[in-house]
């Protein structure tokens, strides 16, 4: 489609993002769909956060997706944020409404939904899930507002531990229905039995990312039984030593990549108000 006067721009806004595929991913949607919009990548740093917002709101864009490290500042600049948005404290998703900036995070809404594609509800559940950063902050607060029952959030003293302090408070004041503790991820014993009480298990750390690729959080794999779904959100590599552990041992497995697609199809919604192609979208973008 030939750009116009009528195109309305979207974009994406943080640094490093030269090597982003969400303009290939959203663009291609656009055509497919027959939408009159054009979607760009703009390498901002944090300290220009606000500054690049402000001329966003000036061009009257339509929103804007933004990675790291504008996430907790773009925040700031929003006139509006979703519940998950303000629980979490950062937006990945910026949505302009008529002049109002409404911020979103659709990270976590996009890890649910790539667990609904591969067959496993969230909804009643209980899980184990190892970190306290940004992704799995985002999985948590999501997990919670969408109604999973019981949730063990374990991570290092030495990292983001006080973030899991704040993470837990939160779900506890906000959603009092759903049980969540905090664990130190170096007392083996209670992570394991953890694991063995529970729906689902969460990798939500850098580990089993390259170059620690041959690495799991997972040592003893006794833990892993049929019934117990895997996930990852470390999506290179695509099959990590976690989810080829937990599949020999005939665990469902849920893979980092479709957080990363289904989160950006949550975006697309926002913004257009139709759905993503995403089998397209996934064929063309997303398999290796």
């Amino acid at each position: 489609m030939e750009i116009s006067g009528h195109t309305q721009m979207l974009c994406l806004i943080g640094s490093p993002v030269e090597h982003s595929g969400s303009p290939a991913m959203y663009n291609y949607s656009f055509r497919k769909l027959g939408l009159d919009y054009a979607y760009m990548a703009f390498d901002i740093r944090e300290e220009e956060t606000r500054e690049a917002i402000q001329a966003l709101r000036l061009l009257h864009v339509r929103g804007f997706n933004i990675t790291m490290p504008c996430k907790m500042a773009a925040l700031e600049c929003c006139d509006e944020l979703s519940q998950a948005a303000r629980l979490i404290g950062a937006v990945n998703t910026v949505v302009n409404e008529h002049g109002r900036l409404v911020g979103h995070n659709t990270d976590g809404i996009g890890w649910i939904q790539s667990c609904r594609e591969l067959g496993f509800e969230i909804r009643g559940a209980k899980m184990t899930i190892a970190g306290a950063g940004g992704a799995a902050t985002a999985i948590q607060i999501a997990s919670a507002l969408e109604g999973v029952r019981e949730m063990s959030i374990f991570a290092r003293k030495a990292n983001f531990f006080g973030n899991g302090e704040a993470t837990v408070e939160k779900i506890r004041s906000s959603v009092p229905e759903c049980v969540v503790n905090l664990y130190d991820l170096a007392d083996k014993d209670r992570f394991y039995e953890e694991i063995g009480d529970s729906d689902i298990f969460t990798n939500a750390t850098r580990v089993g990312m390259k170059p620690m690729d041959d690495q799991s959080l997972i040592e003893d794999t006794g833990v892993f039984r049929k019934d117990l779904v895997v996930s990852d959100v470390v999506y290179n590599p695509r099959l990590t030593k976690l989810l080829a552990d937990a599949q020999a041992a005939g665990c469902k497995t849920v893979p980092g990549i479709g957080m990363l697609l289904w989160q950006g199809a949550e975006a697309f919604r926002l913004y257009t108000g139709q759905e993503m192609p995403v089998q397209e979208v996934m064929e063309r973008y997303f398999m290796e």
